[in-house]
This record gives structure tokens, sequence and C-alpha cells, in this order.
């Protein structure tokens, strides 16, 4: 039970591989911060990460792509735990556009989100932790490798392992530790309901397509001690994907 008692914030996490990590810590001990934008999920999702023996659970509804929403949303859960364990970055959003189409606010909305979603909770995670607490991040593979009509979405990705390399210069005196993960295809609503996915634009190979629970693991072991000593690390879990020519 690497998490026994300790405090976790997952963002978007009322579905996916929100979800999904929620359950994992939930079952290793930790007591569980569910944040989402989505009120009305989260007392299902919250009730799923009960039944897994977590701690304590506690639902936040928080667009985090708003600062004061941020800062408000920590400093409840420093109010009632009395600590900050480890952030999850998750939340996301993507939108499908020609670069011809994006419009300024198209661009602010994705970014506010997936970038600077991150970067409000990375730095009240540096306000609030103790030594010892870590942040993974969830980028993605169109960080590094990407197709037409996403490029809000994989930009944002991209300067989210900027900002982990730059966070964990800066956490490593505090004794905070920053990684990032990069998922390829895993099977989440956020990849069928893709329209490049559904219309055939996009071929996903069943055999590439992860679980959830996949990339859970992977947030658990960057969360916990056993990843000591790794920093500013980025760490693919697509299955082999990008692995081809």
């Amino acid at each position: 039970m690497r998490f026994t008692d300790k405090v976790v914030i997952v963002t978007g996490a009322a579905s996916g591989i929100g979800l999904a990590a929620s359950l994992r810590f939930g079952a290793e001990g930790a007591h569980v911060v569910l944040v989402d934008r989505d009120a009305g999920a989260l007392p299902a999702a919250s009730g799923q990460v009960d039944e897994q023996g977590a701690g304590e659970t506690m639902q936040v509804e928080c667009d985090v792509s708003a600062e004061q929403n941020v800062a408000h949303a920590v400093e409840q859960v420093v109010a009632r735990f009395g600590r900050l364990d480890a952030v999850v970055n998750n939340a996301g959003l993507m939108i499908f556009k020609p670069i011809e189409e994006l419009t300024g606010s198209d661009w602010i909305h994705v970014l506010q989100v997936d970038l600077l979603g991150a970067f409000f909770f990375t730095k009240q995670a540096f306000l609030h932790m103790r030594p010892g607490g870590a942040i993974v991040n969830v980028s993605s593979v169109h960080a590094l490798k990407t197709e037409a009509n996403v490029a809000p979405y994989a930009a944002a990705k991209a300067a989210l392992l900027s900002l982990t390399r730059s966070a964990a210069l800066e956490g490593r005196p505090k004794g905070i530790r920053v990684n990032a993960l990069l998922p390829g295809a895993i099977d989440t609503p956020m990849l069928w309901n893709n329209p490049q996915v559904k219309s055939g634009a996009e071929h996903i190979d069943p055999a590439e397509v992860g679980k959830p629970e996949d990339v859970a693991a992977a947030i658990a072991f960057l969360a916990s001690s056993e990843a000591a000593f790794i920093q500013g690390a980025s760490l693919l879990v697509d299955g082999g994907r990008l692995c081809e020519l």
C-alpha cells in the first residue's frame, strides 16, 4: 500500500484515465481528491473509488483553466486533510480544425485547460506540498508525433513537457518531483469520440490500444517513492506505437 494516508489530487477524475488513476490510488490506500468540471459525474466516480478501499474521497468541482478556482480547490484540500502529497494533472481537451479555420479563441481555450491548468496546480503544489511530494503531468504522444487538425492540442502537450522540465528544476530544492507521461491510444471516450477516428482518417490498430489501467499504473509509479530518483522525465505509455518508422 504505497499511498496509505497520503493525499492525492487527480484532475479530470470523473472518467477515462483520471478515473482509472483515482481508482488505483484508492486501492493503494490514498485519500483521493477527485477534481472535475462535471459535478454531476463526480458522485458516481467517487463511489467507485470508495469501493476500492480509499482512505477518504473528496469531490471538487473545478474549472482547471481558472486560476482562482484552482487555488480555492487546493485550499479546500489542505484545510480538510492538512497536507498534499501528489497531484496528477490529467484534465484536457481537444478540438479538431485545420489551421486556417482555427481562431485565437480556439488556441486560448485549449492552452488554458491543457497547459495552464497544469501550471496552476503545479504552482499551488509548490506552495503547499512538503518535501517528498510528487506531480505527474499527463501529456500525450502528440507532443512528439502528431497529425493534421489538432495543432493546439499537440502544441499544448509539447509545452507541458517543457513545463515538466522547468518545474522539475525548481521543484528539486523543495523535495518535490515532477514528471510526465505520454499515453498513446487509450480505450477512453476521448479516443472513440475523436472525429478523425470515427471517420477513418486516423487508423487505430486494436493491438495498439491500451487500457486506462495501464496508464494509471504508470502514474502511480511516478507518484510513488519507488520513483524517488526520477525527476523531469517523460515516460512513453503507448504500447510501442511510436517505435514504428
